[in-house]
């Protein structure tokens, strides 16, 4: 009987450590995923030139991160990376692309952390820094604080190297004539266009990312969620790294990507039942847009959003890249 059970053990031993190391191979190395932004995107508004336009960005952001990853960089600089390439581009609410305020002036917001110790920097408000991404892993690194504003921002940026450009470079035609059309209507319009990204990289740290515009026609000194830990940007490696795209003030109010990360935390949720709890439940109930995307310490992926569409994609060690503009499209990846 005694034998029997000492088997009985040492198989359930040989067993589990089986399982361990089968998930260990199935981890993918590295995991990155980015979005341009969730709102009213659907095929019937979009040329297949412009369609084509973000999906060739959108591969460019991907593989930009992913040969950080790949090389054994960390996700930090892959999240950095990924941001600057999509800051850079007149397609989205961030860097040269961001829209304009009730003033007719760009003030962008920015948010960086990293998930191994909680760190994190961000700026707001900011007028002249060409990757305010940049500017938010300043205040990160090189500062004691989490957060800097205005010209508070602008300043360290200038301290630490980092380009400064004419506000003439942040004007894009498509944003003016927008901003054109809701100051004529009094109203606001496109509320969507953040940037975001979250990896997980070789070593098993998870970083996130995120950079915006903000509303059009916004009020002087608004600032969102995107560079609000918590709200929009929020990275633990014990539970996931997640970027925030939507109506920011609901996203602070509902503290949006520490909500899923508690909710993993605390409660024991999978990634992908967090995430549809929080965007498409609690916001959706209260009438609040947006989505999100996160990966979880196990390389598992979400890009929820509860919108027509979100511009998205990912790329892995074992996949990718992938992207996705309209509804109805994958938006979620488990580990195998």
């Amino acid at each position: 009987m005694i034998r029997n059970l000492l088997f009985a053990l040492s198989f359930l031993v040989v067993f589990s450590s089986c399982n361990q190391i089968n998930k260990e191979k199935t981890k993918p190395a590295y995991v990155l995923v980015i979005h341009g932004g969730a709102g009213t995107i659907t095929k019937k508004n979009m040329t297949p030139e412009k369609e084509k336009r973000y999906k060739a960005k959108l591969t460019e952001a991907l593989q930009t991160g992913a040969a950080i990853l790949k090389k054994g960089g960390s996700g930090l600089d892959a999240v950095s990376a990924t941001i600057v390439v999509m800051e850079n581009s007149p397609l989205f609410n961030a860097g040269k692309g961001a829209v304009f305020t009730a003033e007719g002036v760009n003030e962008m917001d920015a948010s960086i952390m990293e998930g191994s110790d909680l760190n994190a920097g961000a700026v707001a408000c900011v007028r002249h820094i060409k990757n305010p991404i940049l500017a938010a892993r300043v205040v990160m690194e090189d500062t004691p604080h989490v957060m800097i504003v205005g010209e508070g921002a602008e300043d360290v940026a200038k301290k630490n190297g980092l380009e400064m450009v004419d506000s003439s470079y942040f004007f894009t035609q498509s944003r003016w004539d927008s901003y054109l059309k809701v100051k004529e209507k009094m109203e606001q319009g496109e509320k969507h266009g953040t940037v975001g990204a979250v990896a997980l990289d070789m070593h098993g740290n998870l970083a996130a990312g995120t950079s915006t515009g903000g509303m059009t026609y916004k009020m002087k000194g608004r600032i969102g969620d995107s560079p609000i830990i918590g709200a929009g940007t929020y990275a633990d490696n014990n539970t996931c790294a997640v970027s925030s795209t939507g109506h920011g003030e609901y996203f602070i109010r509902y503290v949006v990507a520490y909500d899923i990360s508690a909710l993993m935390k605390y409660k024991g949720l999978s990634l992908e039942k967090a995430a549809n709890r929080v965007i498409m439940q609690k916001l959706k109930n209260i009438g609040a847009d947006g989505g999100i995307i996160a990966v979880d310490k196990d390389g598992n992926i979400s890009m929820t959003f509860n919108t027509p569409g979100m511009y998205r994609g990912y790329i892995t060690s074992d996949s990718g890249p992938e992207v996705f503009i309209y509804g109805n499209q994958v938006h979620v990846i488990k580990s195998r």
